[in-house]
């Protein structure tokens, strides 16, 4: 799942991004509203978190520009502010959320979690096809012959696929929504990560295989 997360104080970014990542989120970061507004431009994000205070545009302008344009992404602002008018502000102008500074982590994570499950309507935890199972609060890929822990890049590869078996997701795709745009991964991490996945689904004896269609992307499919 890839977050946008929109922060002018830079160490305090450095900080929630980690954790972020470490809990299996795919993250942007910026530090100014103009560039989150064209980060967003692109339609790839699943959530944003946006600072209120922050230069260019401030969080209430980027959000009402999002909204004008037809934007839907979830939005959970982030300020120091925790004046009743300012929350108010916020969820008048689109967001979703609204927590304030200083913040518990944990809060902020529940946070996320809640705004991003009631727009994919995916309020189950646990994914399945085939045989095989992907709990996505425990990054556990389970089927007949056993289970695995998956790591934070193999988890969300695998969640991609399995929300979605049947489509094509290009190696493009997969770049821009889990390494981000500004990664200096090659492309050929991909198909690295794919042959892991394959591995881990050989080992629980899934009935699952990650397909490839040259030139176009990867899909799942379940052995007949």
């Amino acid at each position: 799942m890839r977050l946008l997360y929109a922060e002018d104080e830079k160490s305090l970014a450095r900080a929630v991004s980690t954790i972020l990542v470490k809990n299996h989120y795919a993250v942007d970061v910026v530090h100014d509203g103009e560039s989150a507004l064209d980060y967003l431009a692109t339609g790839n994000y699943d959530g944003a978190v946006l600072d209120v205070m922050m230069p260019k545009l401030d969080g209430f302008e980027v959000l009402r520009r999002m909204r004008a344009r037809g934007d839907n992404t979830p939005v959970l602002l982030l300020t120091a502010k925790s004046e009743i008018d300012d929350r108010v502000a916020g969820l008048d102008s689109g967001a979703n959320d609204y927590l304030t500074k200083p913040f518990d982590m944990k809060e902020l994570l529940a946070r996320i979690r809640a705004m991003t499950r009631v727009l994919s309507g995916q309020p189950d935890k646990t994914v399945r096809f085939g045989s095989v199972a992907l709990d996505c609060a425990g990054y556990e890929l389970s089927g007949p012959g056993g289970s695995c822990k998956l790591a934070g890049k193999e988890f969300q590869m695998m969640e991609m696929l399995m929300r979605d078996p049947r489509k094509l997701i290009s190696t493009e795709t997969f770049m821009d929504r889990i390494w981000g745009y500004d990664s200096e991964a090659e492309l050929n991490v991909v198909w690295v990560y794919v042959s892991m996945l394959r591995k881990k689904l050989r080992g629980i004896d899934a009935d699952v295989e990650i397909k490839a269609q040259r030139g176009v992307g990867y899909y799942l499919e379940v052995r007949s």
